[in-house]
């Protein structure tokens, strides 16, 4: 679990606003049940991925952000700079 908070200039966004991010991590726990997607329609599939396994899917460079704090489990919540290369990789 952690935070991570960083700006990004619109010029380094390739254009647009500048952004601000704020994400808190949680660590999931399967404790029963199956998964569903959401109601709203906002998320139309969930599944449960190995953490050995996500390096290679197609992510926001935030899952980045969270495989590191997965990783280090740092007492305090926060890792140092992680290179995420753009604001999203798709």
């Amino acid at each position: 679990r952690g935070v991570h908070y960083r700006d990004i200039l619109a010029a380094d966004a390739g254009g647009g606003v500048d952004h601000n991010i704020f994400a808190v991590f949680y660590r999931p726990y399967k404790t029963g049940g199956r998964l569903r997607p959401e109601p709203t329609g906002e998320i139309t599939e969930s599944v449960w991925t190995a953490l050995s396994d996500v390096s290679r899917l197609r992510r926001s460079s935030l899952v980045d952000v969270g495989l590191s704090l997965a990783q280090v489990l740092p007492a305090t919540g926060h890792v140092g700079p992680v290179p995420v290369g753009g604001l999203i990789q798709h």
